[in-house]
């Protein structure tokens, strides 16, 4: 719905003005605290200044939405939270009657945007989260699409790359909670719906993750106080220390051979809720599938102690 006000319709001088109680300058316009009637039914009560709506103010349109912020000019315009019939809200920063900086929006699925806002719409850095299944998207907004550099976030992995349309593109890399990342990029490839006319056919662009290799996950470690110099004999070995710096066996089987590939298309925001299943990745029993190419977690088959 519009979040407009209706000041076109109030000033004073038409047919029908509505009705006012408050104060007033020496000129007889509208000044101090008031309250008015709009002629469309509509009512504002707050502050004027010189017949206009300006400073801290409720408007209350009479389809059930309302306005509580600031105005100037008649404009919203600063703080301000709108209230929409649906029960959708945005608390943020206001410009000229459009939501325009910093703000949240609440939407009627209790999905959220918090971020930055350009001339009403999602521009800049901001976060969407989905309520349904937890994830969030944590990235650049583009005339309200997701655009940029970004991170998709689930449960337990994560998705890293650039987005277009809504749509990841290019390189990118998931990272699991398991310890790896899974590199590689997605490629648009055009999938047939079917034919339109005779000649024409509807074709939809679909991005699709092609992997090229598993690295074992980079984890940052602070930098320690060296430790004093043990006092055993010289060719005394620490415990441990052999081997290190090699991948665990799970990583290093994954390393060996890998192609595969992943579908990911994730919905719009306010509509198409992601419904991907959670699936929990026990370190001791991933391991990975080689014909597919696909990460999966199953527990061992013990035969040898039912044998016993």
């Amino acid at each position: 719905m519009s979040d407009l006000g209706s000041e076109e319709l109030e000033e004073e001088g038409e047919n029908d003005i509505g009705e006012y109680e408050g104060g007033r300058n020496e000129a007889g316009e509208r000044h101090g605290r008031g309250r008015a009637r709009l002629p469309n039914g509509d009512t504002y009560e707050g502050s004027y200044e010189f017949g206009k709506r300006h400073g801290q103010g409720i408007y209350k349109f009479k389809n059930g939405a309302q306005y509580i912020g600031e105005y100037v000019s008649n404009k919203k315009h600063g703080q301000g939270t709108f209230i929409y019939p649906d029960g959708s809200r945005y608390e943020g920063e206001w410009a000229n009657d459009l939501r325009h900086g910093h703000g949240v929006y609440y939407y009627v699925n209790n999905d959220t945007y918090t971020g930055e806002w350009f001339a009403h719409q999602r521009h800049g850095q901001g976060t969407y989260l989905y309520a349904e299944t937890g994830s969030k998207y944590v990235g650049t907004w583009v005339n309200g699409q997701q655009e940029g550099a970004a991170e998709l976030i689930h449960l337990n992995h994560r998705y890293q790359g650039k987005f277009l349309n809504k749509n990841p593109v290019g390189p990118g890399k998931y990272v699991f909670d398991v310890g790896c990342e899974q590199h590689g990029e997605y490629r648009l490839t055009d999938t047939e719906r079917g034919e339109e006319e005779e000649d024409e056919e509807l074709v939809t662009v679909v991005p699709k993750w092609k992997a090229t290799k598993i690295t074992e996950l980079a984890l940052w470690t602070p930098t320690l106080p060296k430790e004093p110099t043990s006092t055993d004999g010289p060719g005394q070995e620490t415990p441990g220390a052999e081997g290190a710096g090699e991948p665990r066996e799970e990583v290093q089987a994954l390393l060996e051979g890998f192609e595969g590939e992943m579908d990911m298309r994730p919905g719009d925001e306010d509509a198409d809720i992601l419904r991907e299943d959670s699936q929990e990745y026990d370190q001791e029993q991933f391991r990975y599938d080689m014909d597919d190419g696909n990460i999966n977690s199953e527990e061992e088959t013990r035969q040898s102690d039912l044998q016993d």
